[in-house]
């Protein structure tokens, strides 16, 4: 497992875990981070932009640790 900050940009990830208190596990499960597929589109500036069930969702590089691929 790895953060998905890590993982190589247009390479599928699944979303093997996602760490931090339960505000923020909250806070990217609503944004559609649960446990399956996840694809690094691009980073920009400090953000990763990943593609969850068909959307694009951009993410700080700090919440982007917490998702463990």
């Amino acid at each position: 497992m790895m953060p998905l900050v890590l993982a190589n940009v247009g390479e599928p990830q699944i979303v093997k875990r996602i760490g931090g208190n339960p505000e923020t596990k909250r806070h990217l499960e609503d944004l559609g981070f649960t446990v399956g597929g996840v694809c690094i589109v691009t980073t920009l500036g400090g953000n990763v932009i990943v593609k969850v069930k068909e959307s694009r969702v951009a993410v700080s590089d700090e919440l982007a640790r917490k998702i463990m691929v």
